[in-house]
């Protein structure tokens, strides 16, 4: 009974009316996608703002590069002055008479300072760059909290080094140092990327090996802090960067 009024119905409407139909149709149907994919676009606006307030885009791949070559340097000229492996100290890491002018600790504590200056200098320079060139703020708040997150492990994970090197425990300071700073990337990585984050569990594994195989502190602070920072920085010049 339905279907023969329906065909009744069908029957009575023209070809104007049919036409006219079907083009309020389609117009509606395209309105109605037009007004989605604005919504959409809408929507992505809105995620990329949220994203500029909550991340710090600035960091530059190139940051992680000139860090990770600036401490091979490091630990290539630390690896010369302990004479390639040979020993010029005792069990404590004290100098032996008459092999060096300047103790070990103290060489490794300036070598230390001198790569993390650098790097620092490197990271603030590329970064800076590139907030300008994105017409962002490089001192925004985001950045501050970054710091911060940065700042409370590091500075624990340095005194307890420096504590280590006063009581001649020397060895200890490539594993803690590579622990700590893991432990202030994955802190800090909520604030950047995930990738940054992916570093620091990497640099808290090796730093774990590093407390194992002691006599190889230095080529895991090595691998740590110089491969690690430059496969870092590649990739992230790669996925971010070059956009």
């Amino acid at each position: 009974m339905i279907c023969c009024y329906c065909v009744h119905k069908l029957k009575n409407v023209n070809t104007l009316d049919f036409l006219r139909i079907n083009f309020n149709f389609v117009f509606q149907s395209t309105f109605n996608m037009e007004t989605s994919h604005k919504h959409l676009e809408d929507i992505s606006e809105i995620r990329q703002i949220m994203e500029r307030s909550t991340k710090f885009l600035s960091l530059s791949g190139w940051s992680g590069v000139f860090a990770g070559l600036f401490a091979l340097l490091g630990a290539i000229a630390a690896y010369i002055y302990l004479g390639a492996g040979e020993i010029y100290y005792d069990e404590k890491f004290r100098l032996l008479e008459g092999e060096r002018n300047i103790s070990p600790s103290l060489f490794l504590l300036l070598d230390g300072l001198i790569v993390l200056t650098l790097s620092l200098a490197s990271a603030l320079h590329f970064s800076s760059r590139k907030a300008s060139r994105m017409g962002e703020k490089f001192w925004s708040p985001v950045l501050k909290r970054l710091l911060f997150s940065l700042l409370v492990p590091l500075s624990a994970g340095g005194l307890l080094s420096l504590i280590m090197m006063w009581q001649n425990h020397v060895n200890l300071v490539a594993p803690l140092t590579l622990i700590f700073y893991g432990i202030a990337l994955s802190n800090a990585g909520r604030f950047v990327n995930k990738e940054l984050v992916v570093l620091g569990i990497a640099e808290i594994v090796i730093g774990l090996a590093a407390t194992v195989w002691q006599d190889l502190g230095l080529y895991f602070w090595a691998l740590g802090f110089g491969l690690f920072h430059i496969i870092y920085g590649v990739t992230l010049y790669l996925k971010y960067d070059r956009k």
